[in-house]
């Protein structure tokens, strides 16, 4: 009798041992599903609190050197935009630039957990070197759906209130003039340059954003990331994709630009530049791109963090909901 009770007693507890340690793997991964949900609220909020800072650094990359410079400096195109067109003038073209972000943020981190996942180890943890290719896929696919399209009408719109005449009165009129003189084409002007900028973007700040992280974590993957540490890594990621591919940044820019007709191609543009510019053409715009970005990296990995543990503890509570329902 004493033998068959510990025979079932060591049976029943044998499941537990596998079933905890596939607990343990899933709760190492994030579903795509969680990180699409998350990186869209995280993109839309990040977008509201920085864009004037986007506005500043187009408008410095649009002022080319071949023609006498409207902006002095960045305080010179602050003061001169809020003269001309008041504060709200700061948040020409946010709308174009908020509907994107969010699909912007939720293929991003949708697809850089689809595919981390794939490349993380038996423990869960996934490698500096693999982070980089995982960010890299991640840029790409949301230059190709997201991206592109959203940046050319966002400069175009920037672009065209510099124009004496500006065509351009909202978002929808704006996009409907656009396709209707250029077709889809001109919703995609310096794809190419679009796609090496963000896939070079993505591949810096997770490589950076995963390298802190697990330096930081050692060998507890539990342990817990304060939020302002979380927000300090992601402004030093957003820092290193700045200096890292500004110069791609500014000649995506002048191929989005309404004057984009000027450049045979990515190539020809940033030959033109670097010929009739110089070499420091390259870096034009780079402190209110660094500030923006800096700010805008750390926000946004700082949100999806908190939105990504909220949808975490409401699946854990909603499964503990269910087996309590089952087990009574």
């Amino acid at each position: 009798m004493r033998e068959g009770a510990d025979r079932a007693a060591s049976m029943s507890a044998q499941p537990a041992v596998p079933r905890a340690a596939a607990a343990t793997a899933e709760a190492k991964l994030t579903h795509p599903g969680k990180a699409i949900l998350a990186g869209g609220i995280a993109g839309g909020i990040e977008i509201c609190i920085t864009f004037p800072t986007e506005y500043v650094k187009t408008q410095l990359q649009l002022d080319e050197r071949a023609n006498p410079p409207r902006y002095r400096s960045i305080g010179h195109c602050v003061r001169l935009t809020i003269q001309e067109h008041g504060v709200k003038g700061l948040y020409r073209g946010l709308s174009s630039l908020l509907y994107g972000s969010i699909p912007k943020s939720a293929v991003r981190f949708g697809m850089f957990e689809f595919l981390s996942n794939i490349a993380k180890d038996s423990s869960g943890k996934l490698d500096n070197k693999r982070s980089l290719l995982c960010g890299l896929g991640a840029g790409v696919a949301e230059a190709v759906l997201v991206v592109c399209p959203m940046e050319t009408i966002k400069v175009k719109f920037i672009h065209d209130q510099s124009s004496l005449n500006p065509k351009y009165k909202g978002f929808f009129q704006g996009v409907r003039e656009i396709v209707r003189e250029q077709g889809l084409r001109g919703t995609y002007q310096g794809l190419t340059a679009t796609v090496l900028k963000q896939g070079s973007n993505q591949a810096i700040r997770f490589f950076v954003m995963t390298s802190l992280r697990n330096w930081y974590l050692g060998d507890d993957p539990h342990r817990k990331m304060n939020p302002l540490i979380t927000a300090a890594f992601g402004a030093a990621a957003g820092a290193a994709s700045v200096f890292g591919n500004t110069p791609l940044d500014v000649v995506k820019t002048r191929m989005q630009g309404l004057e984009a007709h000027k450049y045979k191609n990515t190539l020809d543009c940033a030959y033109q530049i670097l010929k009739k510019e110089g070499l420091l053409a390259f870096y034009k715009g780079t402190v209110p791109r660094l500030g923006r970005v800096c700010l805008d990296v750390a926000i946004v990995f700082v949100i999806y963090e908190e939105v990504v543990n909220v949808l975490n503890k409401l699946d854990g509570a909603e499964g503990n909901h269910l087996r309590n329902s089952v087990e009574k």
